[in-house]
């Protein structure tokens, strides 16, 4: 035809005449989102521009022949392109076989794990889950172009640098918002990704201050061997649909070139900042990580309002926390007498001293400075955190302990129908003087307390889906948590959150406050499990 003598031709003279008709024939069997699809999985070795004018799949073979990626002494990259896009009847016409790829891809395989878990993603997002995702992102895209497919949006969020291989976050905000499972498969990416990280932890190594700069640096040399002789072999075992970035850990011999690769994906520069970011942190890899315990004020004697909405926090919280390994134990409706007595017997626990860590949360009305119990009887929030110090609870000595308050810390303002302020209704003529979070911190090290706000200024909360403070934190620790974020920059994207959330008349804000004597890097250990929801 005359379809296949220009084709050929395009080939070039060089070409073997029957690898030009084996290809001719894979082209031929190749529908357009076939077409689509290879382009974007060939997006890591051909430079976009090139990639734009491709119209076929003989295209695409020239410009990988043209790359060296393709030739008839070598043509796996092909087959590996084929499987990926589950095109397996026609592995055959270069010899290979989908068990004889799946084989070699841990040795030869070219296409990125980065790669495949977009083209895994494009291939589970829906219609209206493409809908949903262009109409988050509807201020970020341009606004006259229309996405038609997932691969499409995609290419375009690379294009404006919304999305590399290091930065997903944008991806996984969406996919929280339109699918578990769609995140369930960045966070598998990350998780993948992140393994890194572990091996400072696994050999709980110590620097010791008379270690010079060149011993350090031979010391993150032969860390960094070790991570690469330890790393985990990446195999595909099941169609791209059903896992695009499964692995099986395994010990292998590395070569000169596999080195090379892996040092150049992992630079000296970034494997020094996680090796140090691991040394300067507190240790969280304990055999029980900890207690959490949760106050849920809900209904109180006399004036103050119950707190609709609370339970939810309470719920989340709890579904966070124990995720993150966590034993959290939650008490409702407690008078100020019952949160001391609480604080003591929490203080006097003998088990903390075979955990990692300490964290209280607490949901109720509340001044500044303070809670309010279920008696309306304020307790101070420095009182409560005193009772975690380290000459009253040695056994969590030298431990983060951390304490999140859901509460007003002033005035109660006007409020919308659905939006209410967690702060007391009659009048402040008894209101305490104003304390700052930091005023609140015991002085000596090892605290942090999140305030849902500002000292003066009220907090809010949905009487249904619960307060502004406590959904951004369990969101953020959802989404942050696996990437390996530490608590200060994960509190600093609530702060993000929270800003930029209104009531539903837009005039009503809402700023929480941070304030700690930590002295290291708090990190949550990377849960195995997906986050609960």
């Amino acid at each position: 035809s005359s379809r296949e003598t220009v084709s050929s031709s395009n080939m070039g003279d060089g070409v073997n005449l029957q690898f030009r008709q084996q290809l001719l024939l894979i082209d031929g069997n190749l529908g357009a989102e076939d077409v689509a699809a290879l382009k974007f999985l060939c997006t890591d070795l051909i430079p976009f521009k090139k990639l734009e004018n491709v119209q076929s799949a003989v295209d695409i073979f020239q410009l990988l022949m043209a790359e060296d990626y393709l030739n008839e002494e070598d043509t796996f990259l092909l087959a590996e392109l084929l499987y990926r896009i589950k095109c397996n009847f026609l592995l055959n016409k270069l010899g290979y076989t989908k068990e004889k790829v799946q084989e070699c891809l841990h040795e030869k395989g070219r296409v990125s794990p980065y790669r495949q878990m977009l083209y895994e993603l494009s291939e589970n997002i829906t219609n209206e889950m493409l809908q949903e995702i262009v109409f988050l992102l509807r201020n970020r895209l341009p606004k006259r172009r229309r996405t038609t497919s997932a691969l499409e949006l995609l290419i375009l969020l690379e294009k404006q640098d919304l999305l590399t291989e290091n930065n997903v976050q944008m991806l996984e905000e969406v996919c929280m918002n339109v699918s578990p499972d769609l995140l369930e498969t960045v966070n598998s990416y990350r998780r993948a990704k992140g393994e890194i990280l572990k091996i400072c932890i696994c050999l709980n190594v110590q620097i010791h201050s008379h270690l010079t700069k060149r011993h350090l640096i031979s010391l993150i040399y032969c860390l960094f061997l070790l991570f690469l002789v330890s790393l985990p072999q990446q195999e595909n075992t099941l169609p791209a649909k059903e896992s695009s970035v499964s692995h099986t850990v395994g010990i292998r011999t590395l070569n000169f070139p596999q080195v090379h690769a892996i040092y150049q994906s992992f630079s000296g520069g970034a494997f020094l900042f996680f090796f140090l970011q691991k040394m300067s942190s507190y240790k969280m890899d304990g055999p029980k990580r900890g207690f959490c315990i949760v106050i849920n004020n809900v209904t109180f004697d006399g004036v103050l309002q119950e707190r609709k909405g609370s339970s939810k926090d309470a719920e989340e919280l709890k579904r966070v926390f124990t995720w993150l390994g966590l034993d959290v134990k939650t008490y409702t409706d407690q008078t100020s007498e019952q949160i001391k007595e609480l604080m003591e017997t929490w203080q006097q626990l003998k088990d903390h001293k075979d955990r990692d860590c300490f964290i209280c949360c607490i949901l109720s009305h509340g001044e500044s400075g303070a809670i309010y119990g279920k008696d309306g009887e304020l307790v101070s929030i420095r009182v409560i955190m005193s009772y975690f110090t380290a000459k009253r609870c040695p056994q969590l000595a030298e431990k983060p302990k951390l304490f999140f308050i859901q509460a007003c810390q002033g005035k109660e303002i006007q409020r919308p129908v659905y939006v209410e302020a967690d702060a007391r209704i009659p009048d402040f003529s008894s209101m305490q003087q104003s304390l700052s979070p930091s005023e609140s911190i015991p002085e000596e090290a090892d605290f942090l307390l999140g305030m849902a706000t500002i000292d003066g200024y009220a907090s809010f909360r949905h009487v249904q889906q619960g307060t502004w403070y406590i959904q951004a934190l369990c969101s953020k620790l959802q989404l942050l948590v696996p990437r390996g974020e530490d608590i200060l920059s994960i509190l600093t994207e609530v702060n993000e959150d929270v800003s930029r959330r209104v009531d539903r008349w837009g005039t009503k804000k809402q700023m929480p406050q941070p304030a700690y004597t930590l002295r290291r890097k708090f990190i949550f250990p990377i849960p195995r499990d997906p986050p609960p929801s």
